[in-house]
């Protein structure tokens, strides 16, 4: 009964440490929307909304660690659930990061919403949407252990990576023709590249997963395949 009892709470402690992953994952999916709506519908309280939210994604941080810690310290996993436990300490902090850019983003957003509009926001959008899509995929990958899933998000990363040099170049073009939108076009070229980077801490997360159940690092890598 007693090693019964034992299983039941280390399965326990795994779930929550899973669950609050998934929490605090759910916590930066709403930051990337937010962050973004925030631009396109010129709404400076929603920018302030997100920005706070950030210290709520880092008392997650905390927590996690935390977590991953104790189950280190008194639990001596072996095999799969060290992997998992190793791994999720390494995902926390590409999701605190991840938190960190949309906060970033929301301050430029503030800054811009002061100002009159460069330009209709396609692109931009379109990024935040394969980055939503990517993170919550790559968390779905490291519960499930779903390879596929994982190259998915890799090669997702490709399409934001051609958003982000499309939005450049026009941004270019506008202070070229006209010196007046530098300002303005500088801060879009901000969001674009926190865009971006959300999108490839996602990546890691999908490296990470692809790692955890192949064995195989792909970081670095001129291919997402895997054998």
């Amino acid at each position: 009964m007693d090693r019964i009892h034992i299983s039941a709470a280390y399965d326990s402690d795994l779930n929550e440490l899973r669950n609050k992953l998934l929490a605090m994952g759910g916590i930066v999916e709403q930051m990337i929307a937010g962050s973004v709506k925030s631009l396109e519908d010129r709404d400076s309280v929603l920018a302030d909304r997100i920005i706070a939210m950030d210290r709520e994604v880092n008392g997650f941080e905390i927590a996690i660690d935390e977590k991953c810690l104790q189950l280190l310290a008194l639990r001596q996993p072996a095999a799969s659930d060290l992997r998992f436990i190793a791994l999720a300490l390494k995902i926390v902090t590409d999701l605190e990061r991840i938190g960190d850019q949309c906060a970033n983003l929301a301050k430029r957003v503030k800054e811009i919403n002061e100002e009159p509009p460069l330009k209709p926001y396609i692109d931009i959008p379109r990024m935040a949407q394969y980055t939503e899509i990517m993170l919550k995929e790559s968390l779905d990958a490291f519960v499930r252990g779903d390879v596929d899933l994982a190259i998915k998000v890799c090669q997702d990363d490709k399409c934001v990576d051609e958003l982000n040099m499309q939005v450049q170049r026009e941004l270019l073009s506008f202070m070229i023709e006209d010196p007046s939108t530098i300002t303005r076009a500088i801060k879009l070229n901000y969001i674009s590249k926190y865009l971006e980077r959300i999108a490839d801490h996602s990546t890691n997360i999908a490296e990470m997963v692809i790692f955890m159940v192949k064995g195989k690092d792909i970081r670095h890598s001129t291919s997402c395949m895997v054998d």
